[in-house]
């Protein structure tokens, strides 16, 4: 039996369906109250209930059938699928033990390779806004995780290490004042010590630059991810919601939308709080048929209908069509289409190339342009920070 134990190895999933939990369970029908961590409601205000009505029949250019039978990003699936799972094929960090993310946070060490400390970030970097932008080696500090970032000087955060810290109360408060440094630097609030957020009062300035440098999206992953590990797993859903409010129904971080709905939603590790977040998101998408991430059919009867209805793609699901400009560029480019998060975190991208990423996802943006490694730093093009995970 020992040896039997000794040799068993976990086995990765290999299809979305094999990744994704969320609707396992589900019947569509409210969970009891009792399941919920979120503080996530699904009533709808009179001003949202008057668009739906008002979007019960979109007008689409093309039919659901005239569609692109496509698939959710499996590369997206199994990276959060081993997250929420506590990487089920976790090996040792290559660094050894050394409490060095701990250490950074009770500010007795510097962030490598820049050689700044934790105080001097949070006291003077606040509202600092360019410095935040094009600096690309503090992100894998200030939220650490158990996996490689592309700062290969910060360290992987152990087992360990995760429970000194959840322990020790300065740490905690300098994560919490991280937190909310990144939050006004996406022109966010954190309003309470529940996780609520709101719009903070620079909001327009910063959504704006938000929905066009992409790989914040990237930094986003890496902070709700390491919310989870390090005790705040309630604080990502209000943050979710508050993306998917903004950019499905105020349309203020359209951009935005597919790294919310690959990547944002499945850092929760609740299969209740995704369903509700997205089931908000599916009342808001347009167009309705194009809507990847709801229940599979399966579950949901023969000829279910309704906006949340999807198409039958390879895997049952039904991506969205590429737009004029999407199609351009994937044609220019040798037609290559693939989400910003797919393209920003396959590694082989380090290199220059693509090898290594075939059955990346859906159609949102076309990776042009190198890569570079120098000295720890990037090269920058129209990616800015690329590496910055």
């Amino acid at each position: 039996m020992g040896n039997l134990l000794g040799s068993w190895r976990f086995k990765e999933p290999s299809t979305v369906e094999e990744c994704d939990s969320t609707w396992g369970s589900d019947s569509e029908s409210d969970e009891p109250a009792a399941e919920d961590d979120s503080g996530i409601s699904d009533s709808v205000s009179p001003a949202e209930s008057e668009r739906a009505a008002g979007d019960a029949s979109p007008q689409l250019n093309e039919s659901p059938e005239s569609a692109p039978k496509m698939k959710r990003s499996f590369y997206a699936a199994r990276d959060l699928y081993k997250y929420r799972h506590s990487y089920p094929n976790y090996k040792k960090s290559r660094q050894p033990n050394e409490y060095r993310n701990l250490r950074f946070y009770l500010n007795k060490i510097p962030l490598v390779p820049d050689g700044i400390y934790i105080e001097e970030i949070l006291t003077k970097w606040r509202g600092d806004y360019d410095k935040l932008e094009h600096n690309h080696t503090y992100i894998q500090w200030l939220f650490p995780l158990r996996e490689q970032g592309l700062n290969f000087y910060a360290h992987e955060l152990t087992q360990d290490e995760i429970k000194e810290f959840q322990s020790t109360r300065e740490a905690k408060r300098r994560f919490l004042a991280a937190y909310a440094l990144m939050l006004d630097f996406y022109g966010i609030k954190l309003l309470d010590k529940s996780g609520n957020v709101a719009r903070a009062s620079n909001w327009q300035e910063r959504f704006q630059h938000l929905n066009e440098s992409q790989h914040n999206y990237l930094r986003i992953t890496r902070i709700l991810k390491s919310l989870g590990e390090l005790g705040y797993e309630a604080f990502k859903a209000p943050l979710v919601r508050l993306f998917l409010e903004e950019s499905l129904y105020h349309n203020t971080l359209p951009n935005m939308q597919h790294s919310i709905l690959e990547y944002f939603v499945y850092t929760i590790r609740l299969p209740a709080t995704r369903r509700r977040l997205l089931r908000y998101a599916r009342q808001h998408y347009r167009p309705a048929h194009a809507f990847l991430w709801g229940p599979p059919p399966k579950r949901r009867g023969a000829g279910g209908g309704g906006a949340g209805t999807v198409g039958a793609g390879s895997s049952g699901i039904r991506a969205p069509a590429p737009t004029p400009e999407q199609q351009r560029r994937g044609e220019e480019s040798g037609g290559i289409i693939m989400t910003s998060h797919d393209a920003l975190k396959c590694p082989e991208l380090l290199g220059g190339g693509l090898k290594g990423c075939a059955g990346l996802g859906s159609n949102v943006v076309v990776l042009d342009g190198t890569l570079r490694m120098v000295g720890g730093r990037e090269e920058r093009n129209e990616y800015n920070g690329i590496g910055s995970l």
